[in-house]
């Protein structure tokens, strides 16, 4: 290819480009929009055919919003990735604290309070049963344990569940959680 003086080119395998000043045998001194004054040989350099001596229309600020507006595009929605722990969580939790059930306890006796978790729980265990809901965690709290051995009790009724101790790290030793079996009739 032949240059001459004046001539716009853009350097190959660089980000660079300007205007040829100097051509002396096979090397071609090219300067810089920053005013750098660069040597390059014949084969390391091309003719920029828009002239203006610089890259700028390449590189400008306008194209590279665009890009960066292109690229935060989400190409797809993606799933919230679920970790192999947590698929295995319980896919339902029934509060039987006494606060969660009813606005306030003031004039209900203990037999009153146990009762009406009772009642929640085994509403709870038939609405899950019913929806074919496979886990449900009931927290009971620690306390004196009068409502844990009333819901093994209960639990121990039906034929199609199997229940023991929540995962310990996340309630503690305040739950209890039941697998509901779905192939086998309930028996109430």
């Amino acid at each position: 290819m032949v240059f001459k003086l004046g001539d716009s080119v853009l350097v190959l395998d660089e980000d660079l480009s300007g205007v040829i000043k100097q051509i002396h045998d096979n090397v071609i001194s090219v300067e810089t929009k920053e005013g750098f004054l660069l040597d390059f040989k014949e084969n390391e350099l091309i003719l920029n055919k828009h002239g203006n001596g610089f890259k700028q229309e390449l590189f400008s600020n306008s194209n590279a919003n665009e890009v960066i507006s292109e690229k935060e595009k989400p190409l797809r929605k993606s799933k919230p990735v679920k970790r192999t722990k947590d698929r295995y969580e319980p896919t339902m939790e029934v509060d039987l604290h006494i606060h969660q059930l009813v606005p306030s306890s003031k004039g209900m006796s203990n037999h009153d309070m146990l009762t009406l978790q009772l009642e929640t729980a085994k509403r709870q265990l038939d609405f899950a049963i019913q929806k074919r809901i496979q886990k449900v965690v009931f927290i009971h709290g620690v306390g004196e344990g009068v409502l844990k051995i009333e819901l093994d009790y209960l639990f121990g009724r039906y034929n199609n569940v199997k229940f023991y101790d929540a995962n310990y790290q996340k309630y503690g030793l305040g739950a209890t959680e039941v697998y509901i079996y779905q192939n086998v009739a309930p028996n109430n």
